[in-house]
């Protein structure tokens, strides 16, 4: 039997946008800026993430520790969720045969009905995920609201890592400890709308205020990152580019003194 929930509690709910890795990457800001010596941990992009399947076979943990997350920010709570269920459903009911997740780690939840149409909740059953991003291909189609990220409490941090290595669009990254997650930019837009609509909602309220202030700064590290790394990746390209000329002008030079 459907227990109803209300929506709008949900989407309401202070820290729920990217799961445990958020509240990981929030505790982090609040420590203060990495230092020089801070450890490093991995983690993946998921806007350069193919949901390739690697995560779950390359990993050299029995389950790997790369886990799918829900942006709830992002999240449309439908009712047909591409996610969640098989191209080839027969019925929109939780039999295993309809589930796009092979080990059924996607809880689906009904949380209300208006003007006719059903809104489900749709989170993950952390122990039960494999990391095979079938559900994350799946979103795609839709929201995109689900995505991986490496669970560090999992994963073994090792020098080289499988996945990274074995990673066709080189979505790993070194980040500081600190930081945690690396959030898929939608996700970081939804999460500041959020936190401006908290802020100006939280009048002199303090905690609250707090609070938004914290997710602000979230995704504000978000922002450092990211622009840190298009500056590495420009100069490795502008690298690259003078490397591939310097080759062409030797090639050249050889093929005049033939």
């Amino acid at each position: 039997m459907e227990t109803k929930v209300d929506r709008r509690g949900f989407l309401a709910d202070g820290m729920r946008t990217v799961g445990t890795v958020a509240l990981a990457g929030a505790a982090g800001v609040l420590a203060g800026r990495t230092s020089r010596a801070e450890q490093l941990v991995w983690q993946l992009d998921p806007d350069k993430c193919i949901a390739c399947t690697n995560c779950a076979t390359k990993c050299v943990l029995d389950v790997s520790a790369v886990k799918c997350i829900n942006c709830f920010d992002m999240c449309g709570y439908c009712d047909i969720c591409t996610g969640y269920y098989e191209m080839g459903y027969t019925a929109l009911d939780t039999a295993a045969e309809n589930q796009a997740c092979p080990t059924g780690a996607i809880v689906r939840q009904f949380v209300e009905e208006r003007s006719g149409q059903r809104f489900y909740e749709y989170t993950i059953d952390e122990p039960l995920c494999i990391g095979c991003g079938k559900c994350v291909k799946g979103c795609a189609l839709m929201n995109g609201s689900l995505y991986m990220q490496v669970e560090h409490d999992r994963c073994l941090d090792c020098n080289e890592c499988a996945i990274a290595i074995a990673c066709p669009t080189q979505a790993f990254y070194r980040i500081p400890a600190s930081q945690a997650e690396i959030m898929k930019r939608k996700a970081a837009t939804a999460l500041a709308s959020r936190a401006q609509r908290a802020l100006q909602a939280a009048g002199r309220d303090a905690a609250q205020r707090q609070e938004a202030l914290e997710m602000l700064a979230r995704v504000e590290q978000q922002q450092r990152w990211r622009a840190e790394q298009q500056r590495l990746e420009a100069i490795a390209q502008r690298r690259q580019t003078d490397r591939n000329d310097e080759a062409r002008m030797a090639d050249d030079e050889r093929t005049t003194n033939a």
